[in-house]
């Protein structure tokens, strides 16, 4: 088993001493003086809502960080239908890419910031950083078994469990940072999720109502659900 250090102290003045993401992504591995390094490498942008990071098809040439904010990632088939592949949260990075150009899109959900790096300069400091390599590819590793559980959700599975197992997947998440938390924010809409989850806009509206008639969850609002029976709605995920 891969053990990784993470170097958690940076002095007050070190350029991503207020990173609030840099315990939870591929980056954490460096220490102080490797980080400062790495971080000239590179610069920040940010991105309104709707705003595309890059388009399908686009050259796959830079490498971006999320730090704040959501991504939905997309791809559009010929037929003009869509299909979203994965949401994206701080701590995620993305664009590294098989060939040389992107198989999808990733455009802001919310107010987007994000570190950028030629791709070019970011392969040329990784092949320096083994531990950073190291890093890269247990992230890949478990991209990879999330896309095959997604075969699992959209071949087999119900409507009630794949809006389940998204609820859960999400849940999952928010716990790593805060144990023991039961609110989840969706900041996606209902279609992004139906075209994530292969229904319709409908469809996940009408769970999300069952869910909530039989007490798993409380709609808060559209973008804040309240899972009051982790339990339950774990049974509804596995069938």
């Amino acid at each position: 088993m891969l053990t990784v250090t993470r170097h958690e102290n940076l002095p007050a003045d070190h350029p991503c001493a207020g990173c609030e993401i840099r315990m939870r992504t591929f980056c954490s591995v460096l220490d102080a003086s490797e980080l400062e390094k790495f971080r000239c490498q590179g610069s920040t942008g940010r991105l309104d809502p709707g705003r595309p990071l890059f388009h399908q098809g686009d050259p796959a040439d830079v490498i971006f960080n999320l730090t704040k904010g959501s991504l939905r990632l997309y791809k559009l088939l010929p037929d003009g239908r869509r299909q979203v592949t994965g949401f994206l949260f701080p701590g995620a990075f993305l664009g590294l890419a098989v060939r040389d150009v992107h198989a999808f899109s990733a455009e802001a959900i919310e107010p987007v910031e994000v570190c950028r790096y030629s791709r070019s300069r970011f392969d040329a400091f990784v092949d320096e950083h083994p531990r950073m390599e190291r890093e890269l590819y247990r992230i890949a590793a478990h991209e990879l078994a999330l896309a095959r559980e997604q075969l699992v959700l959209l071949g087999r599975k119900t409507a009630n469990e794949r809006l389940a197992t998204f609820l859960l997947t999400l849940l999952k998440r928010m716990r790593e940072h805060e144990p023991g938390a039961d609110l989840i924010r969706l900041p996606m809409s209902r279609l992004d999720i139906a075209d994530y989850l292969g229904l319709t806009k409908e469809t996940v509206s009408r769970v999300f109502t069952a869910f909530k008639t039989t007490g798993l969850i409380r709609l808060l609002s559209d973008d804040q659900v309240l899972v009051l029976d982790c339990a339950k709605l774990e049974c509804v995920a596995n069938g």
